[in-house]
């Protein structure tokens, strides 16, 4: 499996490779619809994007805390928040039972109530349950670290940045002719080095050697 913020920042690589016509990151990345569809803090989506590590943090309050992103920004069709009632039912949970273990645990982070003597996060069933509620399935979503969050966020705005540049494979080359033509001196000679071995090994080939 490959570590979450290598795969981050080969997208964002392939981001900035695919900005033409003097487009910046600022041109192509909103951060508050980053925030709303990857549950990351804004402020943290930018020391993510400059390559920067996300500061130590509790799973089980990252859970928590998506919960609550979820019923802020994921609401009804007449914008009001689906009910505690109404998404723990959809899993054959009460209302109380999820009710507490959110407000509990936000009361404990403001140091208006006391931690649960339980440190460990929501059941999987739980976490199952509420992300196929807003989801449709279980994908993960609530524990999701920063890094995987936001890169799976970023996916759509890779996809339309390829297709504006032409095909798939068209917008590979483009983008690797322009990495390459970026490369400092000796890194180019051993790229040309390598070209002219595969073209003679291709002559070989065909029996043109």
């Amino acid at each position: 499996m490959r570590d979450p913020r290598s795969a981050l920042a080969e997208t964002v690589s392939w981001i900035d490779l695919l900005l033409t016509d003097g487009r910046t990151r600022e041109d192509v990345l909103d951060l508050r619809e980053l925030s709303v569809q990857s549950g990351v803090p804004s402020e943290l989506i930018t020391v993510l994007l400059d390559g920067d590590e996300a500061p130590a943090e509790d799973i089980s309050e990252r859970i928590i805390s998506r919960i609550v992103h979820l019923r802020e920004t994921r609401l009804r069709p007449d914008g009001t928040r689906h009910s505690y009632e109404e998404i723990a039912s959809s899993f054959g949970a009460s209302r109380a039972s999820l009710s507490n273990m959110v407000n509990g645990r936000r009361k404990a982070d403001s140091g208006t109530g006391t931690r649960p003597a339980r440190s460990g996060g929501p059941l999987a069933s739980t976490q199952a349950g509420i992300e196929r509620f807003f989801f449709g399935e279980p994908n993960g979503w609530l524990s999701a670290e920063p890094e995987t969050a936001l890169n799976d966020a970023l996916q759509p705005v890779l996809a339309e940045l390829r297709t504006s540049a032409g095909d798939t494979v068209g917008a590979d080359r483009a983008v690797a002719l322009r990495a390459a033509a970026a490369l400092p001196p000796d890194k180019w000679q051993l790229l040309q080095g390598v070209i002219a071995t595969l073209e003679k090994q291709v002559r070989n080939e065909l029996g043109q050697g």
